[in-house]
């Protein structure tokens, strides 16, 4: 058996091709693999496609360009899955999201408040990830979409904030020291009003049991009033707050952040969309966030995923199996098998948007359209759309899936006459 999980000519393709899908049909697989110096590993790949006695793949749209480029249909078609009782919470899920979406709320503070502030009740964090596939992986689609949402927002005077978190991995020298300077100017300001709570509150127990009413402002002593005003001092910054928390090595050639500065999307105060590019992933070793990539998706509220080259694609499964709203589209594996399988997806809050024949604008336009639906929810209706998510995870579960690689097994038992 053997199964692909891509195409390696179809990568190429598709970040050069932004009708990659209609084009596939008449490409010429030798020419293409010659003109992106791959020709040895194209031939190796259709060898062990002829090769099989049974050729697999994760989804319809794998098939479809396996059909055309490899030269050959798959037999079967092996979605892929996840163990979810891994990722189950039960009825501490949404315990768990209030408790991660306290730890962004902490970077968002260090990263955004010593410039100015909004409130953080009203906020909601959306996020993307994966490779550094700047085409293939829909991070251009992504960036034109939200700043379409935020004109849109402020508009229509929505009185929300929108944090966006893009994680991937380009190359770095080193966390931008700013950001470093002011997450620990945070920590001192933490730690002075933890000392001055611990004082006060033992300064006006005694007090209150000696039948007195003090002054706040008595109760704590000038040492920590200075200190705290200090670190107030060194807090406050005229900057605005900035885009990228590490210090690219390709800074002015970098895609994402030509196209952020070419929207405009730069953090201004009026700017109801907020963006933060971490060019790392999220791990608890990570000095900014200091948790795990799955409890960083427990604690945002919507995912976006609008691939254009992705065969399967597990960050919106992800996404689903730890409650979490996503976008994701039907040139990904996961979204078109969401869309054949899952006929009320879209109230489920596994949205799958349209890239296949429809333009870059339309597609943008939809994905805006969405997330400005999504930013007007209450936090009831976030809930009930997080229950509605997590419950159709199950659908993906290996137990559900893995009978698909056992029907390919006998199959190739059948063709081998055993």
């Amino acid at each position: 058996v053997f199964t692909t999980h891509a195409t390696l000519l179809g990568r190429y393709l598709a970040m050069n091709d932004p009708q990659y899908y209609d084009h596939v049909p008449l490409t010429d697989w030798h020419g293409a693999a010659r003109h992106y110096n791959i020709e040895a590993e194209v031939a190796l790949e259709r060898a062990a496609a002829h090769g099989a006695h049974t050729f697999t793949t994760v989804s319809e749209v794998t098939a479809f360009e396996c059909e055309h480029l490899l030269g050959r249909r798959p037999d079967a078609l092996l979605p892929n899955g996840l163990n979810i009782e891994r990722f189950m919470a039960l009825h501490e899920f949404q315990n768990l999201h209030r408790m991660y979406k306290e730890k962004i709320h902490d970077f968002v503070i260090g990263h955004f408040f010593p410039s100015y502030h909004f409130d953080l009740d009203r906020t909601v964090y959306f996020f993307t990830s994966g490779r550094y596939e700047y085409v293939n992986k829909g991070f251009d689609l992504t960036i034109e979409a939200l700043a379409r949402l935020n004109w849109r927002m402020k508009q229509a005077q929505i009185d929300r904030t929108v944090v966006f978190f893009l994680i991937t991995r380009a190359a770095y020298r080193s966390i931008n020291a700013e950001v470093l300077r002011t997450r620990a100017v945070m920590e001192e300001i933490r730690k002075n009003c933890q000392a001055i709570q611990a004082q006060i509150g033992n300064r006006l127990f005694v007090a209150s049991t000696m039948g007195k009413a003090p002054l706040l402002d008595e109760l704590v002593d000038d040492y920590w009033r200075l200190r705290l005003r200090r670190s107030l001092q060194a807090w406050r910054t005229a900057r605005l707050p900035i885009i990228v928390t590490h210090d690219l090595l390709d800074d002015s050639g970098d895609p994402i952040l030509k196209q952020l500065r070419a929207c405009n999307l730069l953090n201004w105060p009026e700017d109801k969309v907020k963006v933060v590019y971490h060019p790392d992933f999220v791990s608890a070793s990570d000095p900014l966030f200091g948790m795990d990539y799955d409890q960083f998706v427990r604690g945002c509220h919507f995912g976006i995923f609008p691939s254009l080259y992705e065969p399967w694609g597990y960050a919106p499964l992800e996404c689903a199996a730890l409650g979490i709203p996503s976008i994701t589209s039907d040139t990904a594996g996961f979204g078109a098998y969401v869309a054949a399988n899952i006929p009320d997806h879209r109230e489920r809050g596994l949205i799958v948007t349209r890239r296949r024949h429809v333009s870059f604008h339309d597609a943008a336009e939809e994905i805006c359209e969405q997330s400005f639906r999504f930013v007007q929810l209450g936090r009831r209706e976030r809930i009930a759309l997080r229950n509605q998510v997590e419950s159709t995870a199950e659908h993906f579960d290996w137990q559900n899936l893995s009978k698909h690689y056992h029907e390919a097994h006998a199959l190739t038992l059948q063709r081998l006459g055993g």
